[in-house]
């Protein structure tokens, strides 16, 4: 685990977590000073872990008046060790993406660091009780998705989407619903284009592949209005929707299950979860945040660990 952020709400949620956690101690990555503050904040003894706090420079003055290098330093240790094989999965507690960045964090957040360090292809998925949804594209501002939204990425989001399903959550036939990205899907080209020119042609092209991995129950329909599908599949009608672009995804995730949703990271070496908040700098370290979207992280991580130790 990551403490995230010092100046937000990481710290004292992954303390939160900790006290539901069962099982051998877990690696926290992050600085004693820290914790100790969230501990106390908390009026907790410090939960049973292995703290690995990372190596600082002597310009460092110290976490919380260097926020941006105390998360980076601890990112990039506890990315190392997940590489290395050392830990079965990684939780991070949010980022401040402004300080993270004025360290050298060039990367929209952690789902392209982490694709980057490990040099694959990744998948942001939204995991809750009643939805499950992935995103083609991810932090990229509204006017640039249409161009992103190509045939590869397309493909890559649905293949591990459908693997997901499979694998971590025991669906046996996936049922997929792909999001159009203009309003009605394009009305047959009437609102737009990239659904009959890029999307469809992906999709058909996917889905044989798909079927010859993971069995001939796999469907996939789409692209559909994003007006209705996520009614439909909370209604049960599909396993997981891909979405087009962020708050396409986000809206309907965070509306229906904010304090359940778990951002979990498709494609990578290791399994890799977050709450799906972020640092919440309004109430840090006022004592008030809720820790249950963390908890449901820290469950989730644990629950696929073994799964994948037991396949």
């Amino acid at each position: 685990m990551t403490l995230g952020d010092p100046t937000g709400i990481g710290p004292e949620v992954v303390v939160r977590g900790l006290a539901h956690l069962h099982g051998p101690p877990p690696v926290v990555h992050g600085h004693r000073e820290v914790l100790d503050r969230a501990c106390a904040l908390l009026g907790v003894d410090q939960p049973a872990l292995e703290l690995r706090e990372p190596p600082s420079p002597a310009s460092f003055p110290g976490p919380f008046e260097a926020p941006g290098q105390a998360q980076l330093a601890a990112l990039d240790q506890a990315v190392g060790a997940s590489l290395a094989g050392e830990v079965d999965a990684l939780v991070t507690a949010p980022i401040q993406k402004a300080t993270i960045r004025q360290a050298g964090f060039d990367f929209p957040g952690h789902t392209d660091y982490l694709a980057h360090r490990a040099g694959v292809g990744v998948t942001m998925m939204f995991a809750s009780p009643r939805l499950k949804v992935s995103l083609v594209t991810i932090h990229l501002p509204l006017a640039q998705v249409a161009a992103a939204m190509t045939a590869d990425r397309l493909t890559l989001a649905l293949r591990q989407t459908a693997e997901s399903l499979v694998r971590d959550f025991c669906v046996a036939a996936p049922r997929i619903a792909v999001a159009g990205l203009n309003p009605h899907a394009g009305e047959a080209g009437v609102l737009g284009h990239t659904e009959q020119r890029v999307m469809q042609p992906a999709l058909a092209a996917a889905l044989p592949d798909l079927r010859r991995a993971l069995g001939e129950g796999v469907e996939v329909d789409g692209p559909l209005p994003a007006d209705t599908i996520f009614r439909r599949a909370v209604a049960g009608e599909y396993d997981a929707v891909v979405a087009a672009y962020h708050d396409q995804a986000l809206i309907p995730v965070k509306l229906l299950a904010f304090e359940q949703a778990v951002n979990l990271t498709l494609g990578l070496p290791f399994v890799r979860t977050s709450p799906a908040h972020g640092t919440a700098h309004d109430i840090a370290w006022t004592g008030r945040a809720d820790g249950r979207s963390m908890i449901a992280a820290m469950e989730l991580a644990v629950s696929l660990a073994q799964a994948r130790r037991l396949s």
